[in-house]
């Protein structure tokens, strides 16, 4: 139980059930003397919930919640007359059509005025041609790693207990948790994920990127992602235009979740959060949980064996704008946020999940804040062996860039490097498999006609990345060095603001 309390629970599970529902609310546990009905159907006291059991099971349910060391109450019974029907200590106190109380029902919609932000107009200008390209593409890496958007965040979880009891499977440090269920080889993945600057620059792009990168983590990790809970953070919705951002971003996570097929079980919305000069980004965080039907086809991040061949799955479009390469290395926030094809996206998803199903995925990691080479790093620092690799982007059909690219004489258009590098197109996963298995992983791909290259090798002590214009790699960075960065920029900054 959420908002509204008991007026929530029980009026949208007897519209959703096509029925009605009666109860006593002088049976409901509560925890202060002399509560009117009113009260009591309107408390929003946590670490409830409303259980409807089978007819005849109620004492089974209740021995479970017994078993448990959890109060269970029977509060009332189902109807069939379509009627929510209040009564305290038998005595009717309201009665009301259930659906009349349920969205899409007969319950009054609020509209809002909403107008699209003005800073918009200035913020979506992008001319990639006064960006300048770093003289040290290796310094430029090591400073988005440090930022705290990318860097690791051990400082902070390991001054928590991050184990669920014996069942955790895979903890933080890989793009999703992994708790494994007792006495079943199923486990649940569970993962978080919004980025404010997407949403701040292109609400509705933002918000459908909130949830496709959430359901990417949990298919890196093995699991069929199920279902979304969230948690909106937005300024004063009577302000238009933080409404019609609102609105929007509500928009986006809408049309993902139809195209995952991934219900909103639940979440809340904070407003107000701004100060007199300041409005927090607009940041619908969503929280996704996914399936995995057996524990041994869970997946991680990070490279395993020398020699693995590495692959990308999905498209690098000359994509710069809303990106933390701008925001760290240039001082900008500006652009567009990456264009996000849901139904290309799904494909990549589905490609995934059989390939892991299927056993030919060593190691899965999705692109995103930082691109392409940052998600190549983080599978070189977070791997228990810290494995480098080899990267090679010549000549690779998966990177095709838009039409702001110049032309090659053979056609294949030229992307700059720091937008190949660090540019955060959607829809893209880096996984590695074996060379046996390599024929195998490329028939799904064709299979299910998505974007696929070759680009490298796990080995060594390095990580490598060439440019389509040249052999020598622009970028050649120890993992060591990487490691060190990665793993302890924000401890460093910590320790900074408190000496």
């Amino acid at each position: 139980m959420g908002g509204a309390g008991i007026s929530c629970s029980t009026s949208e599970t007897a519209a959703r059930g096509k029925s009605g529902m009666e109860i006593d609310v002088s049976l409901v546990p509560q925890r202060e003397e002399n509560m009117t009905p009113y009260e009591i159907m309107l408390s929003e006291s946590q670490e409830r919930m409303l259980v409807i059991a089978k007819k005849g099971y109620e004492k089974k349910v209740q021995e479970i919640f017994t078993k448990w060391g959890l109060n269970s109450k029977i509060i009332g019974k189902v109807t069939d007359d379509k009627m929510l029907r209040v009564k305290n200590k038998g005595k009717v106190v309201a009665e009301i059509p259930a659906d009349c109380l349920v969205l899409g029902g007969g319950a009054p919609v609020y509209v809002r005025e909403r107008t699209k932000p003005k800073h918009l107009e200035e913020t979506s200008k992008l001319n990639l041609s006064e960006i300048e390209i770093p003289e040290d593409l290796n310094l430029a890496l090591l400073k988005l790693l440090a930022s705290p958007n990318i860097a690791s965040k051990r400082w902070v979880y390991e001054q928590y207990d991050t184990s669920v009891r014996t069942g955790t499977v895979v903890g933080p440090g890989s793009d999703a948790c992994v708790i494994r269920f007792r006495k079943s080889n199923k486990a649940i993945a569970a993962t978080t994920d919004c980025n404010g600057r997407y949403c701040y620059l292109n609400p509705r792009m933002g918000g459908r990127i909130a949830v496709a990168e959430a359901a990417r983590n949990l298919v890196c990790s093995g699991a069929k992602p199920l279902a979304i809970t969230n948690c909106l953070n937005f300024g004063n919705p009577y302000d238009p235009e933080v409404y019609w951002t609102f609105a929007e971003c509500v928009a986006g996570m809408g049309e993902a979740c139809r195209t995952f097929d991934t219900p909103v079980t639940g979440g809340n919305v904070s407003f107000y959060n701004e100060d007199p000069q300041r409005i927090v980004y607009p940041s619908p965080v969503v929280g996704m949980v996914g399936l995995i039907q057996d524990v041994k086809h869970t997946t991680t991040q990070w490279f395993k064996e020398e020699g693995d061949v590495i692959l990308l799955l999905g498209a690098t479009k000359e994509e710069l704008g809303a990106s933390e390469y701008l925001k760290v290395i240039h001082n900008l926030v500006k652009g567009d946020a990456p264009r996000l094809n849901l139904e290309e996206e799904k494909k990549i998803q589905d490609a995934c999940l059989e390939m892991i199903q299927k056993g030919l995925i060593k190691s899965a990691h999705d692109c995103s804040e930082g691109g392409l080479a940052v998600a190549l790093a983080e599978c070189c620092v977070s791997s228990p062996n810290l494995f480098g690799a080899d990267i090679r982007l010549v000549g690779n059909p998966a990177l095709r860039s838009e039409p702001l690219g110049s032309k090659t004489k053979g056609g294949e258009e030229k992307m700059r490097p720091d937008v190949l590098f660090f540019g955060e197109s959607q829809s893209r996963i880096i996984i590695t498999t074996s060379e046996k298995d390599l024929p195998a992983v490329k028939k799904i791909a064709s299979h299910h006609k998505i974007p696929f290259s070759e680009i490298g090798r796990v080995g060594g002590e390095k990580l490598r990345i060439s440019h389509p214009s040249g052999a020598n790699p622009l970028i050649d960075l120890q993992v060591a060095e990487l490691v060190d960065t990665y793993e302890r920029s924000i401890e460093r900054i910590m320790e900074e603001k408190t000496s």
